[in-house]
């Protein structure tokens, strides 16, 4: 026992020299960490993703049924992730939720990687203090937030824009489900087939709103944690630290929904018009700019399609089109 507690008190006496004489491997080791931890995330989350993208381009397999709301009122109901979720394990297996996988991962381990990266060099560029007067602690404290938000935003962008590529195989991947293509089958493929009929601007089809989406959830998600943190959470209160992080994840899922209709006019251009039937006539319509997708949406009420997996009603004005599988 004496021998064993010895060894670690050498291991951990020898970590931080590790960290201090190698801190290459050590930013490595943490970044390999981000990687596993973010691809088991991903594999979990991937079937309520594909169920998503398909909800939000309008594919709707299964008709309206009759049901009650949390007021056991009687209405027509769209089905739900799980009825969703078994229709499709229906047609292609249990590995039919996955279609998609293998770009997804690719897109978060490299976004991981170039987030880090940047993220790193951020902090090392980092501007000096200026002289002169010392700022207030609030005038401090926002400055803060905004320096930080400042860096975190260029290297979202960056990781967004380095990944897009793989982002837009991902859903054309998961939008064949629709007309049981098979235009986009492995990684190599699909960027052939992309590069050769849409160019070097086909792998960065729907990237402005997604950019635009990340950019304005950061600062309004960060911006609000911050008013609550210091106008309505006073630190003499009891379990202050918790409270801050709810406020975090509230404003977060806050700004995320303000934010949703850019990602869904995203999503919708990065399949618009690329031969899939997902993506064309009759089934969707094709935009010009996703300006004009976004006009489109609002005309309809439809620019929060699919931001619910549950309790799903019926779009009011919308008939069920049962050969298309979708609302017309």
């Amino acid at each position: 026992m004496a021998v064993a507690q010895s060894f670690d008190k050498i291991i951990a006496a020898s970590v931080p020299k590790v960290r201090r004489e190698y801190p290459v491997y050590s930013k490595m080791a943490d970044t390999c960490g981000q990687v596993l931890l973010g691809s088991g995330l991903t594999v979990l989350s991937h079937p309520v993703m594909y169920i998503k993208v398909l909800i939000q381009v309008g594919h709707e397999p299964l008709p309206p049924t009759l049901g009650r709301n949390l007021f056991g009122r009687q209405v027509q109901q769209l089905p739900g992730l799980f009825a969703y979720a078994k229709h499709i394990i229906k047609i292609d297996g249990k590995a039919g939720l996955y279609n998609g996988l293998g770009p997804r991962l690719c897109a978060g381990a490299i976004g991981t990687v170039v987030h880090s990266t940047v993220r790193q060099i951020c902090q090392e560029k980092s501007l000096p203090q200026l002289p002169g007067s010392k700022p207030k602690a609030d005038e401090n404290a926002l400055k803060s937030v905004a320096e930080e938000s400042t860096k975190e935003m260029i290297a979202r962008s960056c990781a967004t824009i380095v990944t897009h590529p793989f982002h837009v195989i991902t859903l054309r991947c998961m939008v064949q489900f629709i007309g049981r293509e098979t235009k986009y089958s492995g990684m190599l493929d699909s960027i052939v087939t992309i590069y050769r009929e849409e160019g070097i601007w086909g792998f960065f089809a729907g990237l402005v709103p997604r950019l635009l989406a990340d950019v304005l959830s950061l600062w309004i998600c960060n911006l609000l944690a911050h008013a609550i943190n210091t106008y309505a959470i006073d630190n003499s209160m009891s379990h202050t630290g918790e409270i801050r992080n709810c406020s975090q994840a509230v404003t977060g899922f806050f700004a995320s929904m303000l934010t949703y209709p850019f990602v869904l006019v995203s999503h919708l251009m990065a399949v618009n018009n690329c031969g899939l039937a997902g993506g064309m006539p009759p089934y969707a319509s094709v935009y010009p700019t996703w300006v004009d997708c976004w006009k489109h949406l609002s005309r309809e009420g439809n620019l929060g399609r699919g931001n619910s997996l549950f309790f799903r009603k019926l779009p009011a004005g919308k008939k069920y089109v049962v050969d298309e599988k979708r609302f017309f």
